[in-house]
């Protein structure tokens, strides 16, 4: 098969065992496994209120909806995001007839806060932060400018499962951010089938969450059946236009299960990228790294580098049954968001030369080794060193 770019690791027993007490107890819904993995994530993360969703998309699209009805925003509103990232971001904001407006990158492949700062008008109501492969970029200098602007802060946070700054702290808690959406995709740092989690410090907030993901029903059938008198409360009132987003007991028994393995397995990631690093810091000028801030511990969910001819680069991987991947096409390239098309040349730029390489724990230093020497000799021998800027 080759090496894969994502191949999730289980530990497959402890997955059974979780999956197992799911289906003796007959519960494989909303409630009991979720409400454990909320607490177990609240202990892990600090975040004071955490909402088990089905995916980071789900969390995204009620994470704006809520904070556009709460506010008061109007259509046609605007939210500041970047071009590179996968399209659920910023379908989020159009989904809630909000306009994407396209602020650039910096060298971390995070929010230029500049940039953000330039492109702020009197209809900017937001801002979504993403931690692109796990890092935090300048999202500090981002949070300053919301609280001047007095912006609403959404962190994507689904590269950033395990993230944390040197001090320890957990990128969108203690007020850096309004809410913050995690993801639990099948190849994610903490992989279930796919399920997500939406956090924040606005008890408000969360209790609306709760409603708009199962439909807008004020009472979930885990409350309305595990109550003081021990029977099934049927009655319940249906306060929002609501969704389908609640996660289930299956998926929280597999997060259960993971959770205790993100921080080695994270750990494991950062040295797949110390060992990538080591090599290609040779070649400054062919191969082009990301910068990750000093204080920051990412979860290293990408690796990836810049190169000239990224097109060939990635078919001459293939041939010698290495797959890599890219990420992301930028947004502006599609039909809809092609309004913003070159107001973010560094997102362009960096969509048309970045590969993503194999991170995953199947990935042994053999292996490092062995990609490392197809792209050197690739940007090297086969292309004759150009540079890639």
């Amino acid at each position: 098969m080759g090496i894969q770019l994502f191949k999730a690791s289980f530990d497959v027993e402890a997955c059974l065992a979780q999956v197992r007490e799911c289906l003796e107890k007959g519960w494989t819904g909303m409630g009991f496994k979720t409400v454990e993995f909320e607490e177990a994530w609240k202990r892990y993360t600090g975040h004071k209120y955490a909402y088990y969703v089905n995916s980071n998309t789900a969390g995204l699209y009620m994470a704006v909806n809520t904070l556009k009805e709460k506010f008061g925003w109007e259509d046609g509103d605007e939210v500041i995001s970047t071009p590179l990232t996968f399209i659920s971001t910023n379908h989020a904001i159009v989904k809630s007839n909000l306009k994407a407006v396209f602020a650039d990158v910096d060298d971390t492949l995070c929010l230029d806060p500049k940039s953000v700062e330039e492109h702020i008008t009197d209809k900017t109501r937001a801002v979504i932060f993403v931690g692109f492969g796990g890092n935090t970029g300048s999202l500090a200098e981002v949070v300053k400018i919301c609280k001047t602007h007095e912006l609403k802060l959404i962190l994507d946070a689904a590269h950033m499962s395990g993230t944390r700054y040197r001090d320890g702290s957990v990128p969108g808690t203690n007020g850096d951010a309004d809410i913050t959406v995690y993801s639990f995709q099948a190849v994610k740092n903490l992989p279930t089938g796919d399920s997500g989690m939406i956090c924040t410090d606005d008890e408000e907030l969360d209790q609306i969450f709760r409603k708009k993901a199962w439909l807008g029903i004020n009472k979930d059938t885990y409350s309305r059946t595990v109550n003081k008198e021990g029977t099934y409360k049927w009655k319940y009132d249906v306060e929002y236009v609501g969704d389908k987003y609640n996660g289930n007991a299956i998926m929280a028994g597999i997060a259960l299960a993971q959770l205790p393995l993100l921080d080695r397995d994270n750990a494991y990631r950062r040295t797949l990228a110390q060992w990538y690093t080591e090599v290609f810091a040779q070649y400054p000028n062919q191969i082009g790294l990301v910068k990750i801030p000093d204080d920051c511990v990412s979860s290293r969910h990408l690796f990836q580098i810049m190169v000239k001819d990224r097109d060939g680069l990635m078919m001459y991987l293939n041939s010698n049954e290495v797959y890599p991947g890219v990420h992301y096409v930028v947004n502006t390239d599609y039909r809809m968001y092609d309004y913003g098309r070159g107001t973010c040349p560094r997102a362009e730029f960096v969509s048309d030369h970045i590969i993503s390489l194999p991170m995953h724990m199947g990935v042994s230093y053999e292996d490092v080794q062995y990609i490392t020497g197809l792209v050197v000799k690739y940007v090297m021998e086969i292309k004759k060193g150009e540079s890639y800027k």
